[in-house]
C-alpha cells in the first residue's frame, strides 16, 4: 500500500461536482441512460416517452443570460476559507459561523460539509430599486473576481455597482445575481427545511417565477405581507407603499414539519395545571349557544339540564365525548355555591399558524417597522451605522415557526447581522439551541447616507466589520451562559495549496514549485479548514492536537480524520497517530500528511506502521 498524493483536479481539491452529483442521481434513476460517465438523451427520451416538452411555445420564463446562470450554480469552486480566529468569539466552543465573502463562492464551497443539513434560511437580497448594490458576477472566474472586488488584487475588473433601471438589462442582470445563488441554497436545506426571502414589488412577481421552478410551485408554502414603515408617505408619486413581502418555500412540502408561532409567556400563564397529556386549566363545559342538549347526572344524583332561568344547557361536546371524556379524567364536576358546575381541561395548543399578515391582533404583538431595525442598532452603537435594517420583530417571528433546538439556521445576505442577534434572542426566549451561518460580502461603507457617515466615523469601513462588532456587542450583554452566542470567523480566499488553484497560468511555475506545495502566507490551520471543507466535513467539528516528536497532528472529529503538515515528519508521528487511534476507537479514519513533510524512506514507514494501526486511507497533498 502506497501513500496516494491528492493532484489538482482530485475530488478534494474543490468544492463538490454538481454536474456529476447529478449524473450519478440519474444513473441511480435510469442506469441505461449514463453511458461512459454521459447522458445518452436518446435513451432517455425512450424511457421518458410523451412526457418531453418538444414544442416551439410552452409555459417558461427566460432572460439574457439564464442558462449561464444555471450552468454556474453547478460549476465547483477551487476556494477555500480561511479561518480568522482573531476576529472570532468563543472560537473553541461555538457552533455558529460568521463567513466573509461573495456568498455563490461560499454556498458552493459549502456544498460537500452542510448539504441537506439546514433546517432554514433566511434572506434580505438587494431588491433591485436602481440605487442599490447588485454582484456583478464574472462566470470565467468568480473567486478572482471577488478579490478585484474587494481591494486583494488590484483596482481593475468587475466591481460592485449599481443596477441602475436605465440598464438594457436591469431586470436580467439582477435575476442572473439571484438565480444560482438560489439553485445552491436549495441543495443546503433538509428534506422537511424551508426559505424565506424578503423582497418589494419591484421583482416580487419575477422571484416567485424563478422560485416556482428552483423550489416547485408545489413547494410554495406562503407570500407573507409585512407593513415596514407607518405613516408619511405623502412624497409619494403615486400611493404611500407600506409593505413588502416574505416568500416561503420549501425543500419538499410533504416533508415540511407543522407550523405553530410560539406563545407569548403571559398567555401561558393560565395553563398552571399538567399531567401526562400537557398542559391545562379547568374550563366551564356550558356554552351560551350550540345543540348539544342532554342531562348529566351530578355526585349527589341530581340532575343538571336546564340553567337558573329554565333554559336547556347547551354542552361544550356530544354526549358520547363527554362520557369518553369523564371516563379518562378529562371532566370535573364540582360545586361551586351550593351549584353543580361542569368543568373541562381546556388543553394547551400546539400553537397557532401563522398568519400571511402580520398584524398587531397576532399572537406577536408586532413584527416592527425599518425604524425599529435602526432603533435595535442604536441600541448597541449608540448612532444609526445602517440603512434599513430588518427589525428584530420580524426575524423573530419568522424564526419562531420555522426553526427547531438543534436545528442549523443560514442568512447569506446577513447585512448588519440582525438574524443573528434575533436567533439569540430567540435561544434566549424560546430555550431552543440554534446553529447559525452568517455569509456577507466584505463591501465598503458608502459615505452617500447619514448612517454610512455614522458608521466610519465609529471606525468601521466594511459591512462585515460593523455586523461582527454587532455580534460581539450582544454577546458582552448576555448573561446566560447556556446561550451560544459566539461566533467563528472565515474569509474566502484562494487555495491555500498551488496545485489546487485551478489557475493555468501557474501551472508551469507550481510544477518547478512541487516540492513545497502550500503557500508561503498559509497555516496549517489554513490548510487543516481546506481539508474539511473539501473532505465535507461540518467546519464546527472538535479539533483536538497533540505534539508527536516535536510536530503538530490535529485529531478532527474524535479522530475521524488526523492531519500532519509539519516538516521532517519520522516513523515516531506515525506510531503515535496510530496509539491516538487506539484510544479514541472511531468508527472511520482517515490520515492526511503533507506530501514534502518526510522522506521516501520515512514515507513508507508511517504508510506500514498505519497499516499495522488499521488505518488505510491515507493521503498526502
Amino acid at each position: 500500500m502506497s501513500l496516494e498524493k491528492i493532484t489538482r483536479g482530485d475530488e478534494q481539491t474543490k468544492s463538490l461536482d454538481l454536474v456529476n452529483d447529478n449524473i450519478n442521481k440519474l444513473r441511480e434513476l435510469f442506469p441505461e441512460i449514463v453511458t461512459e460517465g454521459k447522458i445518452d438523451f436518446k435513451a432517455l427520451q425512450e424511457i421518458l416517452g410523451e412526457e418531453l416538452e418538444e414544442g416551439e411555445e410552452y409555459y417558461r420564463f427566460t432572460w439574457a443570460g439564464k442558462a449561464q446562470a444555471r450552468r454556474e450554480a453547478h460549476k465547483p469552486s477551487t476556494g477555500t476559507l480561511r479561518p480568522c480566529k482573531e476576529e472570532s468569539v468563543d472560537w473553541n466552543a461555538t457552533q455558529n459561523l460568521y463567513i466573509e465573502g461573495d456568498n455563490l463562492e461560499v454556498l458552493k464551497l459549502l456544498q460537500k460539509s452542510y448539504a441537506n443539513k439546514v433546517k432554514m434560511i433566511y434572506i434580505d437580497p438587494p431588491y433591485n430599486t436602481g440605487k442599490d448594490f447588485v454582484y456583478k458576477d464574472n462566470y470565467k472566474d468568480n473567486l478572482k473576481n471577488y478579490q478585484q472586488v474587494t481591494g486583494q488584487v488590484d483596482d481593475e475588473g468587475n466591481k460592485l455597482s449599481t443596477n441602475s433601471d436605465s440598464d438594457g438589462r436591469y431586470h436580467s442582470n439582477w435575476l442572473n445575481m439571484m438565480y444560482p445563488r438560489l439553485r445552491l441554497a436549495r441543495n443546503l436545506l433538509k428534506d422537511d427545511g424551508v426559505i424565506f426571502i424578503s423582497i418589494d414589488e419591484i421583482e416580487f412577481s419575477k422571484l416567485r417565477i424563478i422560485c416556482d421552478e428552483i423550489f416547485g410551485e408545489t413547494n410554495h408554502i406562503a407570500d407573507f405581507v409585512w407593513q415596514n414603515k407607518k405613516g408619511g408617505g405623502n412624497d409619494a408619486k403615486y400611493v404611500a407603499v407600506e409593505h413588502e413581502y416574505v416568500l416561503m418555500y420549501a425543500k419538499n412540502e410533504t416533508n415540511l414539519h407543522n407550523l405553530f408561532e410560539p406563545y407569548k409567556p403571559e398567555y401561558l400563564l393560565r395553563y398552571k395545571e399538567e399531567d401526562e397529556n400537557g398542559k391545562y386549566f379547568w374550563d366551564t363545559f356550558k356554552r351560551k349557544s350550540g345543540k348539544q342538549y342532554y342531562p348529566i347526572i351530578c355526585p349527589d344524583g341530581s340532575i343538571l339540564e336546564y340553567d337558573e332561568l329554565g333554559n336547556r344547557i347547551s354542552w361544550l361536546r356530544s354526549e358520547e365525548r363527554f362520557k369518553n371524556d369523564i371516563a379518562i379524567g378529562d371532566i370535573r364536576i364540582v360545586q361551586i355555591n351550593n351549584n353543580w358546575t361542569v368543568h373541562f381541561k381546556q388543553r394547551l395548543p400546539l400553537g397557532k399558524k401563522p398568519r400571511t399578515i402580520f398584524l398587531e391582533e397576532s399572537i406577536w404583538a408586532k413584527v416592527g417597522t425599518n425604524s425599529d431595525g435602526s432603533n435595535s442598532i442604536v441600541e448597541l452603537f449608540g448612532k444609526e451605522v445602517f440603512s434599513h435594517p430588518k427589525p428584530l420583530g420580524l426575524m423573530s417571528q419568522i424564526l419562531g415557526f420555522s426553526s427547531q433546538d438543534g436545528d442549523i439556521i443560514m442568512d447569506f445576505f446577513s447585512g448588519s447581522a440582525t438574524f443573528f442577534h434575533a436567533s439569540i434572542l430567540q435561544q434566549l426566549e424560546q430555550g431552543k439551541k440554534l446553529k447559525t451561518i452568517c455569509v456577507q460580502l466584505p463591501e465598503k461603507i458608502g459615505v452617500e447616507t447619514e448612517q454610512g457617515k455614522n458608521a466610519i466615523s465609529l471606525g468601521y469601513n466594511l459591512i462585515s466589520d460593523l455586523a461582527k462588532d454587532r455580534i460581539r456587542k450582544l454577546n458582552k450583554n448576555i448573561q446566560n451562559s447556556s446561550i451560544d452566542s459566539g461566533f467563528k470567523v472565515f474569509k474566502l480566499d484562494s487555495s491555500n495549496i498551488k496545485g489546487w488553484d485551478g489557475k493555468p497560468e501557474d501551472l508551469e511555475a507550481s510544477l518547478f514549485d512541487a516540492q513545497e506545495n502550500i503557500k508561503p502566507d498559509r497555516t496549517e490551520e489554513d490548510v487543516l479548514f481546506e481539508i474539511l471543507l473539501k473532505y465535507g466535513l461540518d467546519l464546527t467539528l472538535p479539533i483536538d492536537e497533540k505534539l508527536m516528536d516535536g510536530k503538530k497532528v490535529f485529531s478532527v472529529g474524535f479522530g475521524a480524520l488526523f492531519i500532519c503538515l509539519a516538516d521532517d515528519i519520522t516513523n515516531k508521528v506515525a506510531e503515535g497517530i496510530g496509539a491516538w487511534k487506539q484510544e479514541l476507537n472511531p468508527a472511520t479514519c482517515r490520515v492526511i500528511f503533507k506530501d514534502s513533510g518526510f522522506s521516501d524512506v520515512e514515507k513508507a514507514n508511517a504508510v506500514q506502521t498505519l497499516k499495522r494501526f488499521g488505518i488505510s486511507e491515507i493521503k498526502s497533498i
